[in-house]
C-alpha cells in the first residue's frame, strides 16, 4: 500500500454539526481528494452524516471509538472534560486504522479554511508535529501558563517515532487529567501543550499568522483582502477559528460574544463562513425537516457571562458549545 499523504481528524455532536459541515466544505473546496475521519459524539451525527455520503468522510461512532481507557475516564470528569480528553485519541485513532498514513491532522470543529491546507504541510516541511501559538494580546500573555501557550485546534502529527510519542504522551496525560481546573502545569487538554517543544524533537511551532486566527488574537492585525483573498497583515488567511459564534439557522446568529470586529474583518472573514453555514444549513433541512438548534436562554448570568466571555479563554466555546 502507497503511503498517503494527510488524514484529517475532528470531533462534533449535533450542536457543532453545522460547523462540522463547513468545515467539511471549506477542506473539500480547497484539497478536493481530502479525507476527512470524524469522530460522532452522538448518534444523531453519525446517522445524518452517513445519509449526506459525504465527499472524503468517514464517520466513527463513539461506542467504537472507546475503550478502556477512555470509559473509565468517562466515568470520572464532566461531559465536557470527556470530550477534551479525547482530543488526543482522535489521531491515534485515525492512524491505528491508517498505518501507512504519512501525517494526522487534528481540526477542531469550528474551523474555515480560506485556502489551500497543503500552506500548514510546507510549514511542517519534515517536522513531525505541528503547533500554533495562541497569540494573545500583550495584555493578556500572562494566558500562556494558564490556559496554555497552544491552542489545541490545528494539531498536525507526523507517522514518525516523534509524532506517535507525543500523541501517546498527550493521551496518557488526558486520559489521567482532564479537567475544568488550573493546577500547575494543567489545565483541560490544552496547558499539556506547553512542554512539547522541549518534550519532544521535530516540534514546529506555526509563524504563519493566516493559520488559526482567532477572535482573541485578531484585533492585533491589520486585515486587507488582496485578489479576494483575505489576509492577517502580510500573511494570507490559511484557516481561521470560529470560537465563540453561535448560529442556529440563517439570520439566527452571534459573531462572537464578548468580541466586536471591524468591517474588514466581518466582511472578509465572517460573511463567507455565515454564507457557507447557510448552505450547509439548507442541506441539512432537506434530510431531517425537522433539525433545529435551539439557542441558549439567555438568563441574566448568562447575559453577564456573556459580557465578560473573552475572558474565559479560547477553551471558552468547548465549555458551551459543543453542549447545545
Amino acid at each position: 500500500m502507497s503511503k498517503s499523504k494527510v488524514i484529517y481528524c475532528t470531533y462534533f455532536d449535533k450542536g457543532y454539526l453545522l460547523k462540522g459541515l463547513a468545515l467539511h466544505a471549506s477542506l473539500i473546496k480547497y484539497d478536493p481528494s481530502a479525507k476527512l475521519w470524524v469522530l460522532c459524539m452522538d448518534e444523531y451525527t453519525k446517522t445524518l452524516l452517513d445519509r449526506m455520503k459525504l465527499r472524503g468522510v468517514t464517520t466513527v461512532a463513539l461506542k467504537d471509538f472507546e475503550d478502556k481507557e477512555l470509559k473509565t475516564a468517562k466515568s470520572n470528569r464532566s461531559l465536557v472534560e470527556y470530550y477534551w480528553t479525547c482530543t488526543p485519541s482522535v489521531p491515534l485513532y485515525v492512524l491505528k486504522h491508517n498505518p501507512t498514513v504519512d501525517i494526522v491532522a487534528y481540526l477542531d470543529a469550528d474551523l474555515f479554511f480560506y485556502t489551500s491546507p497543503q500552506i500548514i504541510i510546507d510549514e511542517l516541511n519534515q517536522g513531525s508535529i505541528y503547533i500554533v501559538e495562541h497569540r494573545y494580546p500583550p495584555a493578556e500573555q500572562y494566558r500562556d501558563n494558564v490556559n496554555g501557550r497552544f491552542n489545541v485546534a490545528v494539531t498536525y502529527f507526523r507517522n514518525d517515532k516523534n509524532g506517535i510519542a507525543c500523541m501517546k504522551d498527550w493521551r496518557a496525560k488526558c486520559n489521567e487529567w482532564c479537567y475544568l481546573k488550573e493546577e500547575p502545569g494543567r489545565f483541560g487538554d490544552q496547558l499539556y501543550l506547553n512542554e512539547w517543544p522541549h518534550k519532544f524533537k521535530g516540534v514546529v511551532i506555526s509563524q504563519n499568522l493566516g493559520v488559526d486566527a482567532a477572535p482573541w488574537n485578531i484585533a492585533k492585525y491589520s486585515v486587507t483582502s488582496k485578489n479576494n483573498s483575505a489576509y492577517i497583515d502580510h500573511d494570507q488567511l490559511v484557516v481561521y477559528h470560529f470560537h465563540q459564534l453561535d448560529y442556529f439557522a440563517p439570520g439566527q446568529f452571534d459573531l462572537a460574544r464578548g468580541y466586536k470586529f471591524s468591517h474588514a474583518i466581518e466582511n472578509y472573514i465572517y460573511k463567507p463562513y455565515l454564507k457557507t453555514l447557510d448552505e450547509v444549513y439548507a442541506k441539512v433541512k432537506k434530510i431531517d425537516s425537522d433539525f433545529r438548534l435551539i439557542p441558549p436562554k439567555r438568563s441574566i448570568s448568562a447575559k453577564i457571562k456573556s459580557k465578560v466571555s473573552k475572558y474565559f479563554g479560547p477553551l471558552y466555546w468547548r465549555l458551551r458549545g459543543l453542549i447545545q
